[in-house]
């Protein structure tokens, strides 16, 4: 009875498989990178605390929508360096209307060193074509 349970729970399984297309030729989205309007962060953080990181991003069209964030970590001898670039998701919907809305969005922040963070949010490219940041230093407090 357990084989031929077995044997038609595996044949409705390739059935199953074998009935599912994706079309590999068709893309339905692409990412690309939002440009960082302002960001909110405390005065200074509490070590091990989470906090929330708001954010504010340019929404160019009407395709575009926030997806994630993309947050690297550098540091020197005594800062913690955060580059933020916020992730976005274009739709393939068509013709798209430029928007250039101020959208929301957030992260969560786990502060595990003692040292100053400084964050560098992603705004653009200057005319040269090199990426420029809005900067936010916050420093850290033990608690008591």
């Amino acid at each position: 009875m357990k084989r031929a349970f077995l044997f038609f729970f595996v044949i409705g399984l390739a059935v199953l498989a074998a009935s599912c297309s994706i079309d590999d030729d068709q893309t339905n989205f692409k990412y690309t990178t939002l440009k960082t309007v302002n960001a909110s962060l405390p005065d200074t953080f509490e070590l091990g605390r989470v906090y929330k990181v708001d954010v504010n991003l340019l929404r160019p069209d009407d395709c575009t929508y926030s997806e994630t964030f993309d947050v690297r970590r550098s540091f020197t001898d005594s800062t913690n360096i955060r580059t933020v670039a916020a992730i976005g998701i274009v739709l393939d919907e068509g013709p798209c209307e430029a928007v250039n809305d101020s959208i929301q969005d957030s992260f969560q922040f786990e502060v595990i060193y003692s040292n100053p963070y400084v964050f560098q949010f992603y705004t653009g490219d200057d005319e040269n074509g090199e990426p420029e940041f809005l900067e936010i230093e916050v420093p850290v407090k033990h608690r008591r």
